[in-house]
């Protein structure tokens, strides 16, 4: 088992891109080696050991890795992105993409995560104990599906757009969503257990579960009456019908 330990040593004003933050790339190396890892703070290469203190405990391959980044880090992007198995957890805040087009292991943020989180995942599991920003579980600029497996937990609230062009996988938010949560769904299963606003616009397949309350309500799903799920009546949708859509809409009554 090996455990590396990242210190943010300071504020950065600049986004740097941190894709090398994984197991993958950490595993069984040294503070010295890890510490040389390359990142990009705006147009100029620095190394992982100009923005953290490193400290690294035992070894380890990628699913036995752990990183610790004991500190906010709202400027380092893509932390965890294509990993395949071990642990990170943040604790504080992270940029944008965070596990994007992973494919195994976990991920906990216990701030608040940017927008894409979870973008294009197709394996592993994300829990955000803080709210999320935009596209959470969607797909990037141009990109045809989104999250594709793996599961995605947000304990907060979410912005638009989350899970847009989902192809697969779970993602459940135990606060509120804003705008058009599953816009293009083609598979998957969304959880929102509090209020949002035009869920599932546009979407060809998949399951969107509304615990709370749909505060504005797209016009072109079909009302197929009342149906139990786990216990809890819902009023049931299909839809997106501007699309011959075949998704399903569940909202508690």
């Amino acid at each position: 088992m090996q455990t590396v330990t990242l210190t943010p040593k300071r504020s950065p004003t600049i986004s740097i891109e941190a894709e090398n933050i994984t197991p993958d790339a950490f595993a069984g190396k040294s503070t010295a080696e890890i510490g040389a890892i390359t990142a990009w703070e705006g147009n100029e290469e620095i190394t992982l050991a100009d923005i953290f203190d490193v400290a690294v405990d035992g070894s380890g391959d990628a699913a036995g890795t752990k990183i610790v980044i004991d500190g906010d880090v709202p400027r380092v992007k893509r932390i965890g992105e294509a990993m395949t198995a071990g642990e990170i957890v943040i604790k504080g805040d992270c940029d944008m993409r965070c596990g994007a087009r992973m494919s195994g292991g976990s991920i906990t943020v216990e701030g608040n995560a940017d927008s894409w989180v979870g973008r294009e995942m197709t394996g592993g599991e994300i829990l955000v104990k803080g709210n999320a920003a935009y596209y959470a579980g969607g797909g990037y600029r141009g990109e045809t599906c989104g999250m594709r497996g793996g599961k995605l937990t947000i304990e907060g609230d979410v912005l638009d757009f989350l899970g847009e062009h989902m192809c697969g996988g779970e993602i459940i938010v135990k606060g509120n969503a804003r705008l058009l949560p599953g816009v293009l769904n083609w598979s998957g299963t969304i959880t929102i257990e509090g209020d949002t606003t035009l869920p599932g616009g546009e979407m060809k397949s998949g399951t969107i579960f509304v615990k709370g309350k749909v505060l504005e309500m797209l016009p072109s799903y079909r009302d197929e009456g009342t149906e139990e799920v786990d216990g809890v009546t819902y009023r049931k949708y299909t839809g997106d019908l501007s699309r011959n859509g075949e998704g399903v809409l569940y909202v508690s009554v």
